[in-house]
């Protein structure tokens, strides 16, 4: 049987974790803002699409909380300043915010939780840290597409998806304008970057 959950520290790790999750909302949406600002949809979207998924694991933390409904947990926890007027620096930050939540500190927080018996808890941690690096391939293969002029230009004929309209686009660069819902080129994305594609990285 597992020590009393009042006094694990699991409990902490759990309250650490929705802290964290929950400020990587925040700094996610004001990415986006900023990604808005300079005409980069697409980033803006993958930003706001990223924040709803931190959202959820939050809410996935917050709840195995429920025992202690109420009460107030004390955590102290380190977290990131990620302010930034260049895009591709918040993506390189994020990335790496990303990573270190992968390895090590979910997976510690997963061996501790098993270690003290919570194996549901361990469970969330360990499959939340491998959604994280996915998070973090694809905040670093934006990044990189965008280090390299290549965001809305590619070496071969490839095929871009309108993220306003769905119209898919081939050629070796996007159209300044979508010809369908006359969005501008920011709102362009390679198609195997979309969100229902999945292939982030390779």
């Amino acid at each position: 049987m597992g020590m009393d959950f009042k006094n694990s520290e699991t409990k902490d790790n759990l309250m650490r974790a929705f802290a964290g999750e929950s400020q990587a909302r925040n700094r996610y949406t004001f990415a986006a803002g900023q990604a808005k600002k300079e005409n980069l949809y697409v980033v803006s979207a993958v930003f706001r699409y990223t924040a709803d998924q931190e959202k959820e694991h939050a809410e996935v933390f917050y709840n195995h909380l429920k025992k202690l409904a109420g009460e107030t947990i004390r955590v102290d926890g380190g977290y990131p300043v990620d302010l930034a007027d260049d895009v591709t620096k918040l993506l390189r930050m994020a990335q790496h915010n990303e990573y270190e939540e992968h390895d090590p500190v979910y997976k510690a927080f997963g061996d501790k939780a098993k270690a003290e018996g919570y194996l549901d808890v361990a469970s969330s941690f360990y499959q939340i840290a491998e959604i994280e690096k996915i998070h973090g391939d694809r905040f670093g293969r934006l990044a990189e597409l965008l280090e390299q002029n290549k965001l809305f230009v590619s070496d071969v004929k490839t095929a871009w998806l309108c993220l306003n309209c769905g119209f898919v686009f081939e050629g070796e660069k996007v159209p300044g304008k979508c010809p369908v819902c006359d969005h501008d080129k920011g709102y362009f994305i390679r198609f195997e970057l979309s969100p229902y594609e999945c292939r982030f990285a390779g």
